[in-house]
C-alpha cells in the first residue's frame, strides 16, 4: 500500500502525466506534489482545484445537509484545450477531505486508463 510520495510517483508513471497532487479540499493545501504545475506553482494549483472539489461536494449535498452516501461524487474531469485534470476523491475510515489530482497531456494521455488507475491508487493510498 503506497504512501503519499509513492502514490504520486505511480500516478506520474501514467502515459501523458504532467503533474500529480494530493490535496486537502477544505484547506486547499497540497499534502504532496510531483511533476509540473499548469500555473507554475503547486500550492496555487492545489488551492484552485480545491475550490472545484468543494463545489462538487456541495452539488451532491441537499440544502442544510451533507452528501448522500448513495451517490457520492467519485471524481471530476476538467477538459482544457491541451489537457485533462482528473480529481479523484479519496475515501477513508475517518472523515476524509482529500483528493488526488492528476494533470494529463491531452495528446499523450489516456483519460480512461488514468481514471481507472487513479481510482485504484485512491483505494490503496495509506494516509497517516
Amino acid at each position: 500500500m503506497p504512501g503519499i510520495d509513492e502514490c504520486l510517483l505511480e500516478a506520474m508513471g501514467l502515459p501523458g502525466a504532467r503533474g500529480a497532487w494530493l490535496v486537502d479540499w477544505t484547506s486547499g493545501l497540497a499534502l504532496g506534489s510531483a511533476g509540473d504545475s499548469p500555473v507554475g506553482d503547486h500550492e496555487t494549483t492545489a488551492a484552485e482545484t480545491a475550490e472545484l472539489a468543494r463545489a462538487a461536494a456541495e452539488f451532491e449535498s441537499p440544502p442544510g445537509g451533507t452528501a448522500s452516501d448513495d451517490s457520492p461524487v467519485e471524481d471530476l474531469i476538467l477538459t482544457t484545450r491541451t489537457g485533462y485534470h482528473l480529481l479523484r476523491f479519496v475515501e477513508t475510515s475517518f472523515d476524509s477531505s482529500v483528493f488526488l489530482h492528476l494533470w494529463l497531456d491531452r495528446d499523450a494521455g489516456n483519460l480512461a486508463l488514468a481514471r481507472i488507475r487513479l481510482g485504484d491508487l485512491a483505494e490503496r493510498l495509506v494516509l497517516g
